[in-house]
């Protein structure tokens, strides 16, 4: 191994973490074709459940797994787990294209494998982190950890584009398009990735790992539900389920944390939290994940529920469009995530990392300001200035994060950050489609009626069509389906052509719902401001760390560059100072 070893291993782990990113996200634009190419209405009542869970399945999964498998990679070698997962992924994205039946037993099946396609990316995002900054001196970390924090979050952006590319062709592209880039990423990282920091073997922590499973599934899950209706009420979150999940789940994780100051080699090690960067910095990490979560699916209910359709984008169209109409905010992060990497090597990371969450901040302000049916030149340069402030963030975030952990620490310090950021945004969405939908619940059913009955449809229908569950109203515009035409179904072919055609047409459905729509975006958009000053205080109180040291002495650097074992366990005392 030379000094081009580090090199190899930030291209292999960028293209890991971009294929798993894109794959994210990839699912979201092309559902729509994955259920009319499988026979199946995922707005019907019984059909829901498929929907959600290949929508969020992916993310409970890395959420719940990644902390493990990080701690796999300290014991057994991060390069050999990070390869493991380059595999599993792989062969479930070959599973997922082949897909050959239809109906219930081809959801089933889409959700399983979509579920091990999480396990891959798990073991990708666990370790990647890690590999890195082995492989990197501290002074060269911000700028590898901000290329690969690129590639992680502008894979969820051009997945969008992606899907809504090649579904429409055939969907099962979606997935077959990751295959080659499997293939050659996974024999790539086999023959070229090494193991270069400190192993320590220790026993399992069986129990630590079955309680945060368990505890963390179950409140997950709790959320996933709590979106759906129950009975009367709108959303899930008084149903007993739903209830027992989130309470039950919170006890189990309580105990997690007892059973962790309790035994040998946790699967989380409580004392990182001494560490003041790794504390500050992965509480700047939450808040942040849970300000950005909801906002791509916010985003894309505005566009194709609304905005789109109101310029003259069918229905049909709205997935791809709502994908293009998004990019600026890609460019913005594109942009700022390397250079601030790099700076941050530099000058520091605490006044970047705080910088941009106040700029994310103004830009949920003035998303709030922007009218629903906005000049797209005026949507565009808020999008780009949030992308620019979320990447100046993440690049100096995570290796302040990272910087900080002793080496034999930093596979399972990698995934708990991971953890934290993953279920962040699965309680983001939860709570953004919640808010939303309580919106859409207080004055849609009214105007819904009215409207109808206004235009031909008759009181029992419109009453009818009033009385389903916002939801089904809400993920018609997220799936681009034509809502009308769908909540009305035959009950279109017996109306006068002329109404018929405006019911279903291009403004009616955008006019009725930009109000409530508003209300709810103000009420998400202000709660994640909140969450961005909590993140940019955070930050700044990270310990100050003069730039470019990192902490570590300078036989440890020369080593980590030239991609060479060394045995740090004097970084482990200066580190645990911080």
């Amino acid at each position: 191994m030379g000094p081009r070893y580090k090199w190899v291993a930030l291209s292999n782990t960028t293209l890991g973490m971009l294929i798993a990113t894109i794959n994210s996200s990839i699912v979201l634009i092309a559902l729509p074709d994955i259920f009319k190419g499988i026979g199946i209405n995922p707005l019907e009542p019984s059909n829901t459940s498929y929907l959600l869970w290949m929508i969020m399945g992916f993310l409970v999964v890395t959420a719940v797994l990644v902390v493990s498998f990080g701690r796999l990679g300290d014991m057994y070698g991060r390069a050999r787990m990070y390869n493991m997962g380059f595999a599993i992924f792989t062969v479930s994205s070959i599973l997922l294209a082949v897909t050959w039946f239809d109906g219930d037993a081809a959801a089933l099946w889409l959700i399983g494998w979509r579920v091990v396609q999480g396990v891959g990316g798990a073991f990708l995002m666990a370790n990647s982190s890690a590999i890195l900054t082995d492989a990197f001196p501290a002074n060269q970390r911000g700028m590898a950890l901000g290329i690969n924090g690129v590639a992680a979050i502008a894979g969820s952006f051009l997945g969008l584009v992606i899907g809504g590319v090649l579904a429409p062709v055939n969907w099962n592209l979606i997935f077959l398009v990751s295959v080659p880039f499997g293939l050659a990423g996974t024999v790539w990282a086999y023959l070229k990735l090494h193991d270069t920091g400190i192993r320590r073997r220790a026993k399992m922590d069986w129990w630590g790992n079955v309680t945060f499973a368990v505890g963390l599934i179950a409140v997950l899950v709790g959320i996933t539900y709590g979106i759906q209706p129950y009975g009367d009420a709108a959303t899930g979150w008084g149903s007993p389920f739903v209830l027992t999940c989130l309470l039950g789940g919170l006890v189990v994780l309580a105990a997690f944390v007892v059973i962790e100051t309790k035994v040998d080699n946790p699967l989380f090690d409580l004392s990182l939290f001494r560490l003041r960067s790794f504390s500050w910095g992965n509480l700047a990490n939450l808040a942040a994940s849970l300000g950005r979560g909801g906002l791509q699916f916010i985003l894309i209910i505005w566009l194709q529920g609304i905005w789109l359709p109101q310029h003259g984008y069918s229905f049909e169209e709205t997935p791809l469009w709502a994908g293009i109409y998004m990019l600026p905010m890609t460019v913005g992060f594109l942009l700022s995530a390397p250079a601030s990497g790099i700076l941050s090597d530099r000058v520091g990371s605490r006044l970047l990392a705080s910088t941009g969450l106040l700029i994310s901040a103004v830009t949920f302000g003035l998303l709030i300001a922007l009218p629903v049916d906005f000049p797209y030149w005026a949507f565009a340069a808020i999008l780009l200035a949030n992308g620019i402030g979320m990447g100046m963030f993440s690049s100096p975030n995570r290796a302040e994060v990272m910087n900080s952990l002793p080496a034999h620490a930093r596979g399972s310090g990698s995934g708990m950050m991971t953890t934290f950021q993953n279920a962040a945004m699965v309680l983001s969405i939860g709570f953004f489609f919640s808010l939303i939908i309580t919106g859409f619940s207080s004055s849609l059913p009214s105007a819904m009626r009215d409207g109808l009955v206004a235009h031909g449809v008759s009181t029992g229908a419109a009453e009818q069509v009033a009385a389903l569950p916002a939801v089904a109203v809400l993920f018609a515009a997220f799936l681009g389906y034509n809502p009308i035409q769908q909540l009305l179904g035959d009950q279109v072919n017996t109306l006068p052509p002329d109404q018929a055609s405006f019911l279903t047409g291009r403004s009616f459905f955008p006019n009725l719902i930009s109000g409530p729509f508003a209300e709810g975006l103000q009420i998400a958009f202000s709660f994640a401001i909140v969450l961005c000053i909590i993140g940019a205080v955070a930050s700044l109180l990270c310990r100050p760390v003069k730039p470019g040291s990192g902490g570590e002495s300078v036989g440890t650097e020369l080593a980590a560059a030239a991609g060479e074992a060394v045995d740090a366990s004097p970084e482990r005392g200066s580190v645990l100072s911080r």
